[in-house]
């Protein structure tokens, strides 16, 4: 891998489904990126490192249901932190504030465990992919409405054709991403 960025090197090992879930959709695969442990390791040592620099480290991993799970539990771990699950409406069991959001078509919400985080409290919110940063816009205001600050939302692919990263931007939310499928 020595002659190859992060960001290529991970991007040869996400794989592309064309018209999937949808004709004319190509679907960007992560979950080559979890089978071998050599690629699961340099992606996850991708953000270990960036959220270990005092100036990026967060006091609470937050995951956006359900791939942010996978990646935010690892590097909550490596940083000794806690982690948080954003999970769809329904799915946790204690008192929870909601964020409903837009999607193509219809609506979907998101729930936080009330006690999630405290005020205060610099989160680090993590999901697989940001298309039109829809979910990830939800998952800053759940975790802002318990007072919390969202340092920055991490992922590792951006599909910045789609206009969620910029929207996130404007939003004033930093961005830190992997692997950029722009133009692909």
């Amino acid at each position: 891998m020595h002659d190859l960025s992060v960001n290529d090197y991970l991007r040869q090992h996400i794989r592309t489904v064309p018209d999937w879930p949808a004709p004319g959709v190509q679907f960007r695969d992560i979950t080559p990126l979890l089978q071998d442990p050599q690629v699961f390791r340099v992606m996850i040592d991708a953000f270990v490192h960036r959220y270990r620099a005092r100036e990026h480290r967060p006091d609470v991993v937050a995951g956006l249901d359900a791939r942010g799970f996978i990646i935010g539990a690892v590097v909550a771990y490596e940083l000794g932190v806690g982690f948080v699950p954003i999970r769809k409406k329904g799915k946790l069991p204690f008192t929870t504030v909601e964020e409903t959001y837009e999607l193509e078509y219809g609506s979907a919400t998101v729930e936080l465990h009330a006690d999630a985080v405290r005020a205060g409290d610099r989160v680090l919110l993590v999901d697989d992919l940001i298309a039109t940063g829809g979910t990830m816009m939800a998952g800053k205001r759940l975790l802002e409405k318990l007072g919390a600050q969202v340092m920055e939302g991490a992922a590792i692919v951006d599909l910045p054709e789609l206009g969620g990263s910029s929207r996130l931007r404007a939003s004033g939310l930093a961005l830190h991403t992997l692997v950029d499928f722009a133009g692909h």
